[in-house]
């Protein structure tokens, strides 16, 4: 079993740890490169000047993470990172509903992400998730859309008569 808690300043090593361990499969696949292999405790600390994260343990040990950061009308979602040892525990899911609940509590009509197009199917478990498109996104330097933006609402509104 798992446990969630709000991140400290004494988890931002071990976060960028398991956040370079979860992408680090992907290394190969991604243009333009991932920034996560510069990723450091400073980098993390000041992304998160304007966010939160949220940890997730087994038995003390930081297994999972999620950064969130409050926009004016939505939640964006990044680095959601589980260990590969870890997966398949419920652990992804137990972040992204935590980080949609606090969505839901600030008032904000939904949770965004983006997904690079080379990994359609960390794409596809998203859209299992209740994630849908809501457009196409272009690294600097790029021609051609390098990632998509998927959203969630949070806050469903009552059908008017």
């Amino acid at each position: 079993m798992f446990q969630l808690r709000a991140a400290t300043e004494a988890d931002l090593p071990r976060m960028v740890d398991v956040i370079r361990a979860a992408f680090a499969e992907y290394e190969d696949r991604l243009d333009p490169p991932s920034s996560n292999r510069r990723r450091t405790v400073e980098s993390t600390r000041q992304e998160l000047a304007s966010g939160s994260a949220l940890v997730a343990t087994v038995e003390q040990d930081l297994v999972g993470c999620v950064l969130y950061f409050p926009k004016t009308d939505h939640m964006y979602l990044a680095r959601l990172a589980v260990l590969p040892a870890y997966r398949g525990r419920g652990i992804a899911r137990g972040l992204l509903a935590a980080v949609e609940a606090c969505a839901r509590d600030a008032g904000l009509a939904s949770v965004q992400l983006s997904v690079r197009l080379q990994l359609a199917d960390l794409r596809a478990t998203y859209e299992r998730l209740g994630y849908r498109f809501l457009r196409y996104g272009t690294h600097a330097g790029y021609a051609a859309p390098t990632y998509v933006t998927l959203y969630k609402p949070t806050i469903h509104f009552a059908a008017e008569d």
